[in-house]
């Protein structure tokens, strides 16, 4: 997770965030409940100190939107298959309408049957994927989800790009306390990390990536032109990649990561990929104290050693905003006053 910037010298309250980002939207043509669903995701991303999926991703969404390479008006078309399968055509769309679409379908399936699948296809997503499964998590459930995207890593021992970076995401409650939320991209580090890096013109750790010609290299600036990330663990992380890889696409019908092509697209950023998650509820058929024993295993570990549990940082990063609001440098807010169509 990129750090913040404490230069940053204005300080926004969550919904004012989230109605200047639901304008953007409008203005560069979502329909009203895609822009509602989508401000929320961005706004939240900042808040909890995910910058790399914040308000850095705007320029992004506002260019796959009026390079008509997704659908901001696109109604999602979600149909329960089975007693726990759902399918969710999300027509070029963005993956969390389309996921918000599939949300009541998933959760009967969970009353009725303790378990639900939902398969997203023809879908774009561009933000962090803990959003997507911290609020079944709040709701007493366990979630996991995966999506592919534009390839841009190399599988190990391979030399051309063949997945995205793949991230896989898995929240739970605990009692007692927030839901434990771990959320990680199956390479090294996640590409909007590396072109913060990039902006910054600070070098990435050595085995980050690869240059175009397969050499590794520390240039951020190198992976992302014509370059690649690494998966993280050597095979063992192309595996899990390979994983994301049939779950997000293959299961869902949705593309490879290979094949996106933004060609006749200028500006488009957001890959159009697949997205796939699992919900179970942990005490179907009967309570097995699920989030007290998951309270003890995070007890046991913080007594091991580990300084924090995954996502503990987001939920502090989310008390301070709540307390004193969003920081946001003042240049970057005027860009967004301007793809919203304000006035100077």
């Amino acid at each position: 997770m990129v750090e913040r910037n404490e230069t940053r010298d204005t300080r926004l309250r969550f919904h004012e965030l989230k109605a200047l980002l639901k304008t953007v939207f409008v203005n560069n043509g979502t329909a009203s409940e895609t822009a509602e669903i989508l401000a929320e995701n961005c706004a939240g991303c900042e808040r909890d100190g995910a910058l790399s999926h914040g308000i850095f991703r705007m320029p992004g969404y506002v260019g796959s939107l009026r390079s008509g390479w997704v659908d901001g008006l696109a109604v999602p078309d979600a149909t329960r298959l089975g007693p726990s399968f759902i399918r969710v055509d999300a027509r070029n769309g963005f993956a969390q309408r389309a996921l918000a679409a599939a949300d009541p379908l998933v959760r009967n399936a969970l009353r009725e049957t303790g378990i639900a699948v939902a398969a997203i296809r023809n879908s774009h997503h561009f933000s962090a994927l803990w959003p997507d499964v911290e609020p079944f998590a709040l709701s007493g459930y366990m979630a996991l989800t995966a999506v592919n995207g534009l390839a841009n890593v190399v599988p190990h021992g391979g030399r051309q790009a063949i997945y995205g970076t793949n991230p896989i995401a898995f929240a739970a409650p605990v009692e007692g306390a927030p839901p434990l939320v771990v959320d990680q991209a199956t390479s090294v580090m996640a590409n909007g990390e590396v072109r913060l890096q990039a902006l910054a013109g600070k070098p990435v750790p050595l085995g980050t990536g690869v240059d175009r010609d397969g050499n590794a290299t520390t240039d951020p600036h190198a992976i992302l032109a014509g370059g690649a990330l690494n998966t993280f663990g050597g095979y063992k992380g192309s595996s899990i990649a390979l994983f994301v890889e049939i779950l997000a696409s293959a299961v869902t019908g949705g593309q490879f990561s290979f094949e996106n092509d933004f060609t006749g697209y200028p500006g488009a950023q957001t890959p159009k990929a697949g997205q796939f998650l699992v919900v179970i509820d942990p005490n179907w058929g009967g309570s097995t104290g699920f989030e007290t024993r998951l309270a003890h295993l995070c007890t046991r570990l913080i007594d091991a050693g580990q300084d924090r549990l995954p996502g503990a940082r987001r939920f502090a990063n989310r008390a301070a905003a709540e307390q004193s609001g969003i920081p946001i440098a003042q240049g970057e807010l005027q860009r967004l006053r301007t793809l919203a169509g304000e006035a100077p």
